[in-house]
Parts: C-alpha cells; sequence; structure tokens
C-alpha cells in the first residue's frame, strides 16, 4: 500500500541510530506497506537536553533570557581586566522576542571545539539487498519470521497436494516465501519509479513482516499524481497475478511448478485486492484521498476521510475476517476448522487490524503536521544577536545582549565578518565568577557554510538545510550576506512540536 506523501508515520518509525541530531527532521512521507500496513509513529524532533538555569547549580543569571532579551539575574558589567564595559558596543542583529520562559539548549553530539557532524549516513533497517534506481533495499529482521511461517504452512498445504515429496516440501515451501517477497519488491519498486519519474525523493525499501515499504519523502503536488503513485503499486501485482496465471496454462496442476505458479498467483492477487480497499494506509486510500483531494481542493480533507475509513476499515477486518473464516467464506468448511485455527485467524486479524489504525492515524498527525509546516519561517524563529570579537569576555559579551535585548552572540573579525557562534550550551557550563576571565571565542564553534542559512528559508527547505549540517545554532543571514539573528535548533524544535500538537483546520 503506498501512504507516500504525508500519510503514513514519519518516522518517528525510524531504526537508525540519531547520534548526531540537528533539530527536526523533514517528515518522511511514510511507507508504503503491502499487504498490509507497518505501524510507525510520527515524526519527532531529534531529542535535545534543555535544561532551564533555574533548576541548574552552576546555570548562569546573567545570560540573556532567550525569549525576552532580558537579564535573568544580576548581570555584571566587569571586564577581563575589571573595568566596567569599556569596550566599543556593536548594535544587535535580528528581531526582538516576545515573552517567554528561559531555556537552553545543551544538543548532544557537540562538544568544545568539535566541528559540526556530517549528515546523517544512509539509514538502514536490516540487510542490504541492492540499489535499484539508486534507491536501497533492506531485509527486515522480522522478514526471517514471516518468511518461516510461510515455510511451514505452505509446507503443510503441499503434504496434502504432493506428499511425495516428503521433507523436500519445506524447501520448495521456502523458495516459494522467496518468490512471494520478490513480487512485493516489484510492487514496491512501482511505487518508486513513479515517485522518481515526479521527482520525489526515496527514502529506501523495506521488506518485513506483512509485506513492503516505501519510504517516500515528499508528498506528491496533485491529486492526479498521487493517484498515479498509489495505484502503480496494486496494477503491478495485479499484472504480475495474469502473468503467472498465463504460466500456469501449460504446466500440470499437480506439479511443483504448478503448485508454486498458483500459490504466485493467488497472492498476488491478494495483495492487489487488499491493497485497493479504500483506507489509508493502503494504497487504496491514496486513492480515495487523491479523489476527495481533487473534489475539494484540500489535501487535508482527503486525509480526513481516507483515515477514518482506514480506521473502520480496521474494525471490519478485526470482527470480519474471524467470521469468515469460521463460516467457510475463504475457502474449507468448518470440519476442517480447529480451535488452533480459530486462534490462529484471530491473532492475524488483530494484527492487521492494529497496523491499519495505527497506520490511519499516523496519517492524520502527518498530514496536520504538513498543514502546519509552513510556519516555520527562520526569520520569525531567529534570535536577535550581538556582535562580538573574539577576545571579549563572557561577562562583557553577555552584558551587550542584556543591554540589547539580544539573546545570542556571533563572534567576528575586525572587520564584522562572522567567525563563528557562542553554544549556548557552553556558557550554561562556565560559573558566574569566571566569566569576566573566559574570552567568548572559547565558548563557540566554527561557521561552516552548511551553517550559514537564509532567512528565507521556510518548511521543510529550512528543515532540511538543518538536517543536513547537524548543530545547535545557526547563522542567519539575510539575501545581501548581512547578519540576521541566530537560529537555535531548540526553538526550531519547539516549534516543530507545537505545530504536530495544533488541531487542523
Amino acid at each position: 500500500m503506498d501512504v507516500s506523501g504525508g500519510s503514513g508515520q514519519p518516522r518517528s518509525g525510524n531504526d537508525e541510530p540519531a547520534e548526531h541530531p540537528a533539530g527536526p527532521t523533514a517528515p518522511a512521507t511514510g511507507p508504503t506497506d503491502h499487504p498490509g500496513p507497518e505501524p510507525h509513529d510520527a515524526p519527532t524532533p531529534p531529542p535535545s537536553a534543555d535544561r532551564d538555569p533555574d533548576t541548574t547549580g552552576d546555570t548562569p543569571t546573567e545570560s540573556p533570557d532567550p525569549a525576552t532579551g532580558e537579564d535573568a539575574g544580576d548581570a555584571r558589567d566587569t571586564g577581563a581586566d575589571g573595568t566596567d564595559g569599556a569596550r566599543e558596543e556593536a548594535p544587535a542583529t535580528g528581531p526582538r522576542t516576545g515573552s517567554g520562559e528561559h531555556r537552553t539548549l545543551a544538543h548532544s553530539g557537540i562538544a568544545k571545539g568539535e566541528p559540526p557532524q556530517p549528515p546523517a549516513k544512509e539509514p538502514g533497517g536490516g540487510i542490504l539487498m541492492g540499489r535499484p534506481f539508486g534507491v536501497p533495499v533492506y531485509v527486515a529482521p522480522s522478514w526471517f519470521l514471516v518468511a518461516a511461517l510461510i515455510t511451514w504452512v505452505f509446507g503443510g498445504q503441499l503434504d496434502r497436494v504432493l506428499p511425495e515429496l516428503g521433507a523436500a516440501r519445506y524447501l520448495v515451501s521456502l523458495f516459494f516465501a522467496v518468490a512471494f517477497y520478490a513480487s512485493v519488491l516489484v510492487h514496491e519498486l512501482a511505487h518508486t519509479v513513479a515517485a522518481i519519474r515526479f521527482k520525489l525523493p526515496v527514502r529506501r525499501i523495506q521488506l518485513q513482516f506483512f509485506g513492503g515499504v516505501s519510504e517516500i519523502e515528499k508528498e506528491a503536488e496533485t491529486p492526479g499524481r498521487e493517484f498515479v503513485l498509489a495505484f502503480v503499486g496494486p496494477l503491478l501485482s495485479l499484472v504480475l497475478a495474469g502473468l503467472f496465471y498465463l504460466a500456469m496454462k501449460p504446466v500440470e496442476p499437480d506439479t511443483v511448478p504448478g503448485v508454486l505458479l498458483a500459490g504466485l498467483m493467488i497472492s498476488n492477487l491478494i495483495v492487489a485486492i487488499f491493497n485497493l480497499l479504500p483506507g489509508l494506509p493502503l494504497d487504496g486510500g491514496r486513492m480515495l484521498r487523491a479523489v476527495v483531494w481533487k473534489i475539494t481542493g484540500k489535501p487535508m480533507s482527503g486525509t480526513v476521510a481516507a483515515a477514518w475509513v482506514g480506521r473502520a476499515l480496521a474494525i471490519s477486518v478485526l470482527i470480519g475476517l474471524p467470521l469468515l473464516n469460521q463460516t467457510g467464506a475463504l475457502g474449507g468448511g468448518n470440519e476442517d476448522i480447529s480451535g488452533m485455527d480459530t486462534v490462529t485467524d484471530a491473532l492475524l486479524a488483530a494484527i492487521l487490524a492494529a497496523i491499519i489504525w495505527t497506520g490511519a492515524g499516523n496519517s492524520l498527525r502527518m498530514a496536520r503536521l504538513r498543514e502546519h509546516l509552513p510556519e516555520l519561517r527562520a526569520r520569525t524563529l531567529t534570535r536577535r544577536a550581538v556582535p562580538v570579537q573574539t577576545d571579549t569576555p563572557l561577562s562583557e559579551a553577555l552584558r551587550r545582549a542584556n543591554a540589547a535585548g539580544a539573546r545570542a552572540l556571533v563572534v567576528v573579525d575586525a572587520d564584522g565578518n562572522p567567525l563563528s557562534l557562542v553554544r549556548e550550551a557552553a556558557i550554561v557550563g562556565v560559573p558566574e565568577h569566571r566569566r569576566p576571565w573566559v574570552a567568548v571565542s572559547g565558548l563557540a564553534q566554527d561557521l561552516t557554510d552548511g551553517m550559514r542559512v537564509s532567512a528565507e528559508l521556510s518548511g521543510e527547505e529550512l528543515l532540511d538545510a538543518l538536517r543536513a549540517t547537524p548543530a545547535t545554532e545557526y547563522l542567519v543571514v539575510e539575501e545581501s550576506g548581512e547578519i540576521y539573528g541566530v537560529l537555535s535548533a531548540a526553538d526550531v524544535e519547539r516549534a516543530f512540536v507545537k505545530a504536530m500538537a495544533r488541531p487542523a483546520s
């Protein structure tokens, strides 16, 4: 099922390490799961260790309040030589901010003197099998569990149809499991090729329990593209079912090739039909979303409609699947159903229902986030900053910041060119009595190109820029190159979480 572009998870359903977070990451558009969706949480920004100076032993009372720009305590004017701040003061840059509580950022992965960490490595998620069309394909550990289950179940069926195989039936069954998931991979590659055709980045493909996942990182721009992107997966499964059906024609049915071809034909048909059900996070839900989006002109309306249909579908699966099996509607008679079969059917139905329900909920959360992402603007989140030279004592720098109503410090050279940013976490770690003798250059992070962001960035473009260069603070500049201020990853993170919490309009 295709839940690309705003429906499924984001990740947090990630299984890759986040050793060096860089503020909130742009959400993946959600996985495409076949034949059943894999549960994922909504994307969450990387963790930060924010500390409140009021509750920290050695926290500074003279550091500028990050929300008000006012002195949080007894700000001293003493310079390194004991004089009362005789240095020439440079004007603060950036917007003034409104009131709010004082919080400081101690982001992990950025230590004193440590350069910015490189962009996060390509996500893993199991055993790398290849890179068709440049997209990594992983086999998750859960696949081995379902492969063993398919081998055992299909082997039991082969024992009734081809008893002469003996123990070799399990080798045939394992071949069937691998061939079935190869068909699932073709289904996923159909979504991937369509996404690449529409210039949508695909993070990875993962084969796992209950099918596969195609993680497409951006939403389709139009409902027509959304419909095509979702429909190509089930279409390829139907094509495969037809090809296996044609291949069965010249083959004797009571032979190993005949049984394998019949099993692959039926399984691909089931995958196609199941994913065409009109509820998120299935492909049919994406198609329904596209139709409602086209009619109403609002992608959020389409997501809400398809998500609630998905939840209704989850309840139907939970109740209906065991009943259909007990009545023999799915094949077989009541006399063939044992107590173990009943428990197995109920467990399978519960797992499928939980996956669909979770995926539908994640679709709503992702859509709500995307609706509010444009509100994340570098210009409005930027802290007012004061430029200081490298040998400026910390106490003097903080005095200037407090006087200017600023919340950040930029280290500049004699010509006013920015060199580095004073890290807020480093300020917190300097006891108040030591600040007159500590130069700001010892607490600063050297600027790299990736740590300079445009004041015009917003939404996913802003998040992509922060993700590309993990850091705790970024220099925000105007198009002319003039310093606008400093953007804290913690501020973006809080705005990100706030956007997630807000109800959709």
